[in-house]
């Protein structure tokens, strides 16, 4: 179904926004800058922002819904447990490498840009940052019988996304195109040692 003139309008703000930050930062990011970019006028964004911060907050509320749809949506068609960790596993791969094709990922630039910047785009980060977490520790849990614990599972999520960063770095900076089997290899690792228990 197409969106309506001003939805599709929005959507398409909220996705320069997006890719500008990922490229160079919230604060980075101007208003003329987005609105040239999309064909409005500065005064045209008001239409559908009140303000740069409320255009920045839905920003990176669209965004990590994108990303968590992204990697949790396709999972659901498998049991829970070890097939279900490796496609999450895989997505979130899948989502590094895809981000960093169109300029980067939002999240790890926000992430990297807010971290001592306090303010409610840094509060809604780490809110939504925790509720990736408590999501992805739910899933983890089930790699065993009886269920990891809530450290167990914070412990396998940490290094699930050390191994996704790692392998970006790799790939995107030093060029490795190796990167990928390397984080694959570490991250069956992991996951024998946990079900091992």
């Amino acid at each position: 179904m197409a969106l309506r003139k001003g939805d599709a309008t929005k959507a398409r703000i909220l996705d320069e926004t997006a890719r500008q930050a990922a490229v160079k930062g919230f604060g980075a990011v101007s208003l003329n800058d987005v609105a040239e970019a999309v064909g409005l006028s500065k005064s045209g964004l008001f239409k559908h922002f009140e303000s740069k911060e409320v255009m920045e907050l839905a920003t990176l509320d669209q965004g990590f819904d994108r990303f968590v749809d992204y990697i949790l949506g396709p999972v659901g068609t498998l049991p829970p447990g070890r097939p279900r960790v490796e496609m999450i596993f895989d997505r979130w791969l899948d989502w590094s490498e895809v981000e960093n094709a169109a300029g980067g990922c939002l999240i790890v630039a926000a992430s990297v840009e807010l971290d001592d910047q306090p303010g409610p785009l840094r509060d809604l980060l780490i809110r939504r940052v925790k509720q990736w977490r408590k999501a992805l520790a739910r899933e983890v849990k089930a790699l065993r019988d009886p269920e990891l614990s809530d450290e167990e599972a914070a412990s396998v999520g940490f290094q699930m996304k050390s191994y996704v960063l790692g392998q970006a770095d790799a790939k995107r900076l030093m060029g490795d195109s190796t990167a990928r089997k390397a984080a694959h290899a570490a991250f069956a690792a992991l996951l024998d040692r946990t079900v091992a228990g």
